[in-house]
């Protein structure tokens, strides 16, 4: 592991060196903005528009930064909340819910822990009294009972009453866990790449936004979590039903969020999905959970919630629709990023449509 992390580094290095030198020697061809702070952002971007069949593709979905989509350093997102939605120091529990699902889940794992319990203390009970009734010292003549007809049915009954009782609950949870989506819930599609994640809104017009990892120093000034923090997240709204979908483009991903009960496989060539309703506004993190090669631990997952109206004005600043907006009159928030690109930071890389691409020459 540290011998591909040297060479990941490397690699790292390398992309710097070149991305400096293209940058120094090539004029910007970027076009201009109304939005003045987005015009800087959108010269890197193009630059890096068109994907090069020959890069590494562990090179290109190296972590990111905001000129991965113009105008990102305009759109403000949600602050998180310490310990809310994310793994905090210390702890020996599951994450606190926010699904419907999830605090069932979560009721669940503590009733189930108890039975646990409570069986545990019984049978160290029996055996601390059979140690104890039944020893050398006490019996030197050794009972002959060989049976009890009582206790053999005791232990028989009891037992599948006790399994028969878990799995009742636990077949509901199966079935939530697979419930059909309405059919007027919200379809939002994440597609797993090596080694990045990116969003499509097929209900809002299809556009996709590519999320990469921040660097630890862009996360602590986020004031995010290292390693789950994203340039651009997966925004939601709150309080209605999603069609959330998942897929891969290369190899098999996984898409976990553990505070929402949330872990589907993203299979290349197959689309599984699986209803999704938050209960709450805020920022929810997460990771690939499946092995998808050398950067597997760099693909991490965010999650942001958000009230119905301000989804539609996000919607609507991606360049994506919102059904009767004009009709309702909802406008995009101004402080949210114009259209963002779905190319990655690195010069080269192949955009969020296509799956990354290697030298075919290499063996």
């Amino acid at each position: 592991m540290k011998f591909l992390g040297s060479i990941s580094a490397l690699h790292r290095i390398a992309a710097s060196i070149a991305m400096a030198v293209a940058l120094a020697l090539t004029p910007s061809l970027a076009a201009a903005q109304d939005d003045p702070a987005a015009q800087s952002v959108s010269a890197s971007a193009d630059s890096t528009a068109a994907a090069d069949p020959t890069l590494d593709p562990a090179l290109a979905a190296d972590g990111s930064t905001a000129e991965a989509a113009p105008g990102a350093g305009a759109y403000v997102p949600m602050k998180p909340t310490e310990g809310k939605g994310m793994p905090v120091a210390g702890g020996y529990d599951v994450q606190d819910q926010f699904t419907q699902i999830g605090h069932f889940a979560r009721g669940l794992h503590f009733w189930l822990f108890w039975i646990m319990v409570a069986i545990s203390v019984f049978v160290l009970a029996l055996m601390l009294y059979v140690m104890v009734r039944f020893r050398k010292s006490a019996n030197p003549v050794p009972n002959k009972t060989s049976h009890n007809t009582f206790i053999e049915v005791v232990w028989t009954v009891v037992p599948a009453l006790i399994l028969l009782g878990i799995a009742i609950p636990s077949i509901t949870l199966l079935a939530k866990q697979y419930e059909t989506p309405p059919k007027d819930a919200i379809t939002i599609k994440a597609i797993g790449y090596q080694w990045y994640w990116g969003y499509a809104y097929p209900d809002n017009g299809d556009f996709e936004v590519v999320s990469n990892m921040l660097t630890k120093e862009e996360a602590e000034a986020n004031g995010e979590p290292h390693q789950l923090a994203v340039d651009n997240r997966m925004v939601v709204p709150v309080g209605v039903p999603i069609r959330l979908q998942v897929t891969g483009a290369d190899v098999i991903h996984s898409f976990a969020v553990p505070s929402l009960w949330f872990k589907l496989d993203a299979v290349p060539g197959r689309l599984n999905e699986k209803l999704l309703q938050i209960d709450e506004p805020g920022v929810y993190y997460g990771q690939c959970s499946e092995l998808c090669g050398a950067r597997h631990g760099y693909m991490p997952i965010a999650v942001e919630a958000l009230p119905m109206a301000q989804y539609n004005a996000w919607v609507l600043a991606q360049g994506g629709k919102v059904a009767g907006a004009e009709e309702e009159g909802v406008e995009a928030d101004p402080k949210a990023a114009p259209l963002q690109q779905p190319e990655s930071a690195i010069p080269g890389a192949p955009g969020a449509g296509a799956p990354p691409v290697t030298d075919d020459t290499t063996t």
